[in-house]
């Protein structure tokens, strides 16, 4: 698959639960990244589910809340209903938007779990993926020169 197949064409429009922020995703990734580190757990409940995209746009902006949940990582939800909007990682700015958003084509598929290691035991994922520990995580993180406090 070409790196333009990897992407999707049509920008996707996604809102929170009401209606306050909303978010046009452009190019957005044919995968999506889905972590299980136990942040994750107690942020949204469960799994995050989240994926990329080359460049976006945000209305509502003054309802967004940004928490700097570490020092490397940032968790944006609104301020009005609650709902989840990206995890951004701090040091690249890259951030992944909520899958649940949007509308995303039938073909979308896993690109990887993170944090396998803290998954709970009460549900497991069908599709198979890529399956990395926190451990190799971080050392992915570090050997790329990243270094966590």
């Amino acid at each position: 698959m070409s790196e333009q197949e990897k992407l999707i064409a049509r920008p996707l429009k996604g809102s929170c639960l009401c209606g306050s922020v909303s978010i046009t995703i452009e190019q957005a990734h044919r995968e999506v990244d889905v972590c299980h580190c136990s942040m994750c757990q107690t942020w949204g409940g469960s799994m995050y589910a989240g994926v990329e995209a080359e460049s976006f746009s945000i209305k509502g902006e003054e309802h967004i809340t940004a928490y700097p949940s570490s020092d490397w990582a940032e968790r944006a939800f609104c301020s009005r209903c609650g709902s989840h909007l990206w995890y951004k990682f701090v040091p690249t700015g890259n951030r992944t938007f909520l899958a649940g958003m949007f509308d995303l084509p039938q073909d979308i598929a896993i690109k990887q779990q993170i944090f396998i290691d803290e998954k709970p035991h009460w549900y497991d994922l069908a599709q198979d993926s890529p399956k990395k520990t926190g451990a190799e995580i971080i050392a992915e993180a570090e050997a790329a020169g990243f270094t966590f406090d």
